[in-house]
This record gives C-alpha cells, sequence and structure tokens, in this order.
C-alpha cells in the first residue's frame, strides 16, 4: 500500500468559515467580529430582508496570493454561516492586463480553499452594456463629461490633501456635447488617452476620491472575453458598487484602502437610484517575510527571481498548495488571524504552526534521508534481506502499513553521527548504541574518514535479539534513528524550501534599495534524498512526513525514474536548538 495522506478534499458541507452553524449561534458568540456583528444586526432590523449575499470579486490580472485567502474565507464563510450566497466575479475591466490564464488559476485556487459558488461565476464585462447606459444617464443628469485633460493634467488639477483642486477647462461643456463625445468615444474616434469621462462630483472635496472621479478611459485593446467590440472601459470603482448593486449583493466587504472610495461607492448608486449594498471594510493580511502586492509578485515572475506563479517559496495559492501546504491549514490560519479594523503584521511562524498541527494528524510516517552516510553492520549475513511492518501512522491504524526492507548496508542521515559527541547527544557515535527504526539495536565500532577527515562510513554491529526495537534483556536505549537499505533505496530530488526573504519587513528599504534586496539567497536547497521504496507509488501532490526531517510534498516534476519532493515545513528539533545555542 503505498502511503497517502487522508483524504481530505472539500465536501458540499465543507466551506471557509471562522465559525459554524447558524446566525442565531454566530450571534451568541461572545467572540463574534464587527462583520458578523453587523450583519446580525442588519438581519434583526430586516434591512435586505434577512437575505446575506457576498461576493468574492478578484481581478484576473494575476495569481491569488495569501491575502485573498482571507477574503476567501471571509466572503465564503460568512455566507454559509448566514445560509445565504456567495459570488465569484471576475472584475475584468483593464484588457491591457488581464488574461485567461488567471481566470482559470483563480477557479481552481477558489475551489481548492473550499469556495463553491456553484452556478454563480460572473464578470463585470457581463454588464458593459448596462453600465455604459448607467453612463450615459449619468451625462444627461449633468452628473458626468467628457474631459480633454491628460492624465498627467488630471492629476495636477486634483489638488492635494491641503489644497482644492481645480475644475477642468471642459467640465461645463452641455450635455449634447458630452453624449455626442462620448457616443464617438465608444465608436473608436479617439486614441488612448486622448479623452476620458470623469464624475461631475465636487473638485473641493476633502477626499480625493471623489474630485471628479474617472469613471471611463479608452483603451484600444482586445479584452480576454469582449474581443474587440468595445475600445472604452469602465474604472474599477464606477464598475464594482455597479456590479454589486445588478448581483443584489448586501454585504460588500473589502479591504481597508477601499475606506476613502465608499463615499463614491454610495454616490454613483444613489445618484442613479440604484439598491445600495452596504460596504464594509476589513484589515487586509500583512505576513512577515513576504510581500503581497501584486506588482511585487508579477516582478518575481517576470524577472525570473523564481521559476513562477507556483514556485513553491510564492505567497500565491498556488505556490502554497505545490509547496504541500494543506486547504484546511490555512483555512484554520485565516481563522486564528481573524477579522480587525486595523492593519496589522501576522507572524508567517503562525501559519508554519497550522500547517503542522494539521499535518501531524493527517500525514503517512515514512523514512528517507537526506544527507546520507553509509553503515555497513559487520555481523550481518551478507545477501540477508527481511523486511520490516511498519504503521503509516503511530496514532491512526486506519493509514494501514508497509514492508520496509533491511539489509546489511544502510544509510543514515550525517547528523545522527558525532565523532566527539556532546553532553545529552544520544544519537550514534563512536561505542554507543541507538536504536534504528523498528528495526534493530546497532552499535558504532568504526568510522572510517576520506583524506580530509570526513567521515564516509561507519562500521557497526547490530543485536539480532533486538528485533522490532527491543532487547530481551531490558537494557535502555535512548537515541532512536531513521534509516533506508542501500540496496533498495529510491534516489529522489529533494527541494528544501525556506522564507523568499530574509528580512521580516522586505518592504522596509534604505534609499537606493529596492524590496529585491532583501531576497533570501538560501531560500531554495536541492539535495540528493534517498528514499525508502513504499514512496515510489506516492501521488503527486501527496504529503507525508519524513520522519524526524520534516513534512513533504511530492512534486509534479517527478517522473516515473526520479521523484521530487518539496519541503513544506520543517519539525521542531530540540537538539538543533541546544547545538545552535551552544
Amino acid at each position: 500500500m503505498a502511503p497517502e495522506t487522508k483524504n481530505m478534499t472539500p465536501t458540499a458541507d465543507t466551506h471557509c468559515t471562522n465559525a459554524a452553524g447558524t446566525a442565531a449561534d454566530t450571534a451568541s458568540k461572545p467572540g463574534v467580529d464587527f462583520i458578523r456583528a453587523r450583519i446580525i444586526e442588519d438581519n434583526a432590523t430586516g434591512r435586505y430582508n434577512g437575505r446575506v449575499h457576498t461576493r468574492f470579486p478578484p481581478e484576473p490580472n494575476g495569481y491569488l496570493h495569501l491575502g485573498h485567502a482571507k477574503s476567501i474565507c471571509l466572503n465564503f464563510g460568512v455566507a454559509k454561516e448566514f445560509s445565504g450566497l456567495c459570488n465569484l466575479r471576475f472584475d475584468d475591466t483593464n484588457p491591457t492586463k488581464e488574461e485567461q490564464e488567471y481566470v482559470d488559476s483563480i477557479r481552481e485556487d477558489v475551489r481548492w480553499l473550499g469556495g463553491d459558488w456553484q452556478d454563480r461565476e460572473f464578470y463585470a464585462s457581463n454588464y458593459f452594456e448596462q453600465l455604459y447606459a448607467y453612463a450615459e444617464q449619468l451625462i444627461t443628469m449633468g452628473k458626468a463629461y467628457v474631459d480633454d485633460l491628460s492624465a498627467e493634467e488630471i492629476r495636477e488639477y486634483r489638488g492635494t490633501l491641503t489644497e482644492p483642486g481645480r475644475e477642468s477647462p471642459w467640465r461645463n461643456r452641455s450635455v449634447e456635447e458630452n453624449l455626442d463625445l462620448f457616443r464617438r468615444m465608444r465608436a473608436g474616434e479617439f486614441a488612448d488617452g486622448e479623452r476620458v469621462l470623469r464624475a461631475k462630483i465636487d473638485m473641493t472635496s476633502p477626499n480625493l476620491v471623489m474630485r471628479d472621479p474617472t469613471l471611463y478611459r479608452i483603451r484600444h485593446a482586445s479584452h480576454h472575453r469582449t474581443g474587440d467590440t468595445w475600445c472604452i472601459y469602465p474604472m474599477y470603482d464606477y464598475t464594482h458598487c455597479l456590479s454589486d448593486s445588478i448581483e443584489g449583493i448586501t454585504h460588500s466587504l473589502c479591504t481597508l484602502e477601499f475606506i476613502n472610495n465608499r463615499e463614491l461607492y454610495d454616490w454613483v448608486l444613489e445618484t442613479l437610484g440604484a439598491y445600495r449594498p452596504q460596504q464594509i471594510e476589513f484589515a487586509r493580511l500583512n505576513v512577515t517575510y513576504t510581500v503581497l502586492s501584486k506588482r511585487k509578485l508579477i516582478q518575481l515572475v517576470k524577472e525570473g527571481h523564481v521559476r513562477g506563479w507556483d514556485d513553491p517559496r510564492m505567497p500565491t495559492l498556488c505556490g502554497l498548495r505545490r509547496r504541500g501546504v494543506p486547504a484546511e491549514a490555512l483555512r484554520e490560519f485565516c481563522s486564528r488571524i481573524g477579522m480587525a479594523r486595523a492593519d496589522s503584521t501576522v507572524e508567517y511562524s503562525m501559519l508554519e504552526f497550522c500547517v503542522r498541527e494539521h499535518l501531524n494528524g493527517h500525514a503517512a510516517r515514512v523514512m528517507a534521508v537526506l544527507d546520507p552516510i553509509k553503515v555497513v553492520i559487520e555481523n550481518y549475513p551478507e545477501g540477508q534481506v527481511e523486511e520490516f511492518d511498519m504503521p503509516y501512522h503511530p496514532e491512526d491504524e486506519s493509514y494501514g502499513s508497509r514492508k520496509v526492507p533491511f539489509s546489511r548496508e544502510l544509510y543514515i542521515e550525517r547528523d545522527d553521527f558525532r565523532m566527539e559527541p556532546p553532553k545529552k547527544y544520544h544519537r550514534l557515535a563512536p561505542g554507543a548504541e541507538v536504536r534504528l527504526r523498528y528495526a534493530y539495536f546497532i552499535t558504532c565500532r568504526e568510522a572510517i574518514l576520506d583524506d580530509a577527515g570526513n567521515v564516509i562510513e561507519l562500521r557497526c554491529v547490530y543485536d539480532p535479539e533486538s528485533r522490532g526495537g527491543q532487547s530481551p534483556d531490558g537494557r535502555k536505549v535512548k537515541g532512536t534513528i531513521h534509516w533506508v537499505s542501500a540496496q533498495h533505496a529510491i534516489p529522489a530530488e529533494v527541494r528544501l524550501y525556506d522564507q523568499l526573504f530574509a528580512a521580516e519587513n522586505p518592504n522596509a528599504t534604505s534609499e537606493g534599495q529596492t524590496f529585491l534586496d532583501h531576497i533570501n539567497p538560501h531560500s531554495l536547497t536541492v539535495v540528493e534524498g534517498l528514499l525508502e521504496p513504499a514512496l515510489a507509488s506516492l501521488p503527486v501532490s501527496d504529503k507525508v512526513q519524513f520522519e524526524r526531517l520534516g513534512y513533504f510534498c511530492k512534486d509534479k516534476d517527478s517522473t516515473d525514474a526520479r521523484p521530487v519532493f518539496n519541503r513544506t515545513a520543517t519539525l521542531r528539533d530540540t537538539w538543533a536548538k541546544q547545538e545552535k545555542k551552544g
């Protein structure tokens, strides 16, 4: 039987939730967060007639990352808890940066994390005609105008936080002229950047977002869904609120950077007399030793600092999945960090803790040697091979067991031997006795060194009476080490991943530096490992614990002749900590 983790694929009843049960159950919880408290209040007052309808609205211009995981769990989780609905909507308003590749990856990531949008997959591009009609309505109402200022001039005219903006010379065009120009923009008469459509609000507003924001711009670019039908495209802030309104969203949950945009969100819907959802902002996710800026992640990929979007060092969901992070662990991580109103930074170690906690209960145990040193058992019969029945999980018999071959020549970890062992070192050393996991007691008699003084082979003897790891005379052996048979071991490429950045905050840079200066040169170490034979049939993406070494996931680069494993997380190693302190 091949070792494998339990099938933890989310079922129809498994969703990204921070709490479980009905709205009443949630209301009774003393630690309910402010978003759920708001929904409970809305339901109690009859707002939205007790409906709860959320949406997860990514822009298909990149791959999803850890920050999106928090939003996925929140939006789909809240919908589940309050017996509501959650849509998946792609806000595809910028054809120059959006691709079908990103759409496909987003679908896969949301499903992997447990989001179920059923048949409610929508696109902002579905509403382009309706959005255009709304724009003409704003023009007719005198609430929008076509502006000839360039993007740079618009920024200059907007003013600052301490200085009011100036009105565009084109602000007071007639309704008829604005309609004519806007229709000609749609017809493709003008070049990119030649004209824009702006809302007519207040150039002296203390909120810079409200100083006549742009609603439409010209982009002569083919859209991944609508092709060349359009050459004008709506801006995100204009599109987002109307998409929420069209879909009947009740609670539009977004991160804090949109708090100033809420006034525009409400203005557009109120001015048009459209149905208005409630926008609620929450703190975005920041994680130590990580960047979550989509622009910076794109830069890492395009400049070749990583091996693609799914590089296991990336904080993208596909990268985390390829590294071996279970969806259950990521949902637990999002649950633990909770919802807050103020930005803060979460320790990356919390994510690692959630990963270890889940895999400790769900990953099969197997043996692998990553830095091998040869052991010859001199009193073991040459040519003899025996098998030991080893359980895949010490606490769960349902995982079953496998047969592991044992022979005269073995490999153990180099770190499990010391020529001059310090105090409290219970592994192998000259004259010392240890237990080979599930096998025999062995005692080291001699270490063979090369010309440089490196240990290349250990000569040992075994106690035939200690089969299974116990001795009839009852003597105690403190150290137990893992091993593989030299004759039967499978060679493998093992990728040892560490954090991509060496600085806790990669965005904190000195003059002349960029976040790239903080890349950890040791974020990936590739070693040649030796694995027990049962791992030959392990499916790609399955996760196991290499005993005493860490949790690993079989990579998609594996071939029948050469498996590849990614380290998901290390194990705690008390001795290594003591040695480091020493």
